[in-house]
């Protein structure tokens, strides 16, 4: 039996520009994961493995920046509010999973820079710029960093996969239309 919607969700959605964000984010991370993916299972040294590790690390750089720019337009604008019956322990977890969402889309993309420095491999931004070379090649180091990064996005994966598990619960089991907030189109926006 399908019941409507709550009425309990607040009208206000995101900004189109933390929708934006959000969704551009999301894109890049999925891309970058992927690539990530598919590039280390290629072997040897090979023209598309290269070209694969390159965009790799262009997409870590956009996403940092785009994080950066992301963590202050929400320090300068208010998210819209939870719905009034969310139970304060379901707020707390969205609150901590944001938090980890942030510390994991930055602390991906610098493992990785760091773990390209470690190994000697300047990153060069769309093959035009050169980034600066912030540790010196270090083998031990490599592979530490190698390891932190691909835990991390591990990590990062199982907090998306709670993230969007929330969404679901939220719109399908508690039926309230929390995902429009989120929605590039449709609804009131601040």
């Amino acid at each position: 039996m399908n019941q409507p919607l709550s009425p309990a969700l607040p009208a206000r959605r995101y900004s189109g520009v933390a929708i934006l964000l959000h969704w551009l984010i999301a894109a890049l991370i999925v891309w970058g994961f992927a690539l990530g993916w598919v590039m280390t299972d290629i072997p040897g040294i090979t023209p598309t493995k290269l070209r694969y590790f390159s965009w790799h690390k262009w997409i870590g750089v956009t996403v940092l920046a785009l994080v950066l720019v992301r963590i202050l337009w929400r320090a300068t604008h208010t998210a819209p509010a939870l719905p009034s019956a969310t139970p304060a322990w379901e707020r707390l977890a969205a609150h901590a999973g944001h938090g980890a969402l942030y510390v994991l889309m930055l602390a991906i993309p610098v493992t990785g820079y760091l773990y390209s420095s470690a190994a000697g491999i300047q990153v060069v931004y769309f093959g035009i710029w050169p980034l600066p070379t912030l540790i010196g090649a270090d083998n031990a180091l490599k592979e530490v960093l190698r390891t932190v990064h691909v835990l991390l996005d591990y990590a990062l994966l199982a907090v998306v996969v709670l993230h969007v598990l929330a969404v679901v619960k939220h719109q399908h089991l508690d039926r309230q239309n929390i995902l429009a907030r989120m929605l590039p189109f449709g609804g009131v926006r601040d």
